[in-house]
């Protein structure tokens, strides 16, 4: 742990080599939260590297307390909040909703699924339902459910009312129930 604090006080000093072992390190995670948002997976590359780079000019912002233990997730924390804006901001700019791209769940195992085989399955089957979800749906349900912003806080990111964001979350968790629940109803012998 003491070695990350030391390539984050490293990389405030704008040292490259540090940078991108933090870069190395934390990209993956970057990726995954980006993904969520953004169903084209290079477009999702160019969001956590935007985010990266949006990260690195603000290193000087994140708040490096003497507790080593906290520190990784603390900094989890707030690269994910980088990545989500980074995601939303790609999004108003184009001026459009996420689109009903056709999601390779193959692709998203390989680079995103968890290591036992059952988990894998129903980590595809929960993945291809978000992405089925309607485009307002699933931002709402990834930004309350995966990462944990206030309806408040959800409607002012989107420019929505806040029980409008109450409402999408509620649809979106109707239809994802009823997605799971057919799933396993076709799985039965």
């Amino acid at each position: 742990m003491a070695a990350l604090i030391t390539i984050f006080k490293n990389s405030l000093k704008s040292d490259r080599n540090s940078q991108r072992k933090l870069y190395e390190t934390y990209y993956g995670y970057a990726l995954k939260i980006a993904f969520r948002y953004i169903p084209d997976y290079d477009d999702a590359r160019m969001v956590a590297n935007d985010a990266f780079v949006k990260a690195f000019k603000n290193l000087d912002k994140f708040e490096l307390t003497d507790e080593e233990s906290m520190f990784e997730f603390r900094f989890m924390g707030w690269l994910k909040r980088i990545v989500v804006h980074t995601a939303i901001d790609v999004l108003r700019k184009r001026n459009r909703e996420i689109p009903g791209v056709p999601f390779d769940p193959e692709s998203a195992e390989q680079h995103f699924a968890p290591d036992q085989a059952d988990a894998g399955l129903m980590y595809k089957e929960l993945i291809c339902a978000l992405k089925e979800l309607p485009p307002a749906y699933n931002k709402v349900f990834n930004l309350y459910v995966i990462d944990g912003y206030s309806h408040a806080e959800i409607a002012s990111m989107l420019n929505i009312s806040v029980s409008t964001s109450k409402s999408n979350l509620f649809r979106a968790k109707e239809i994802l129930q009823k997605k799971v629940a057919d799933f396993f109803e076709t799985k039965k012998i």
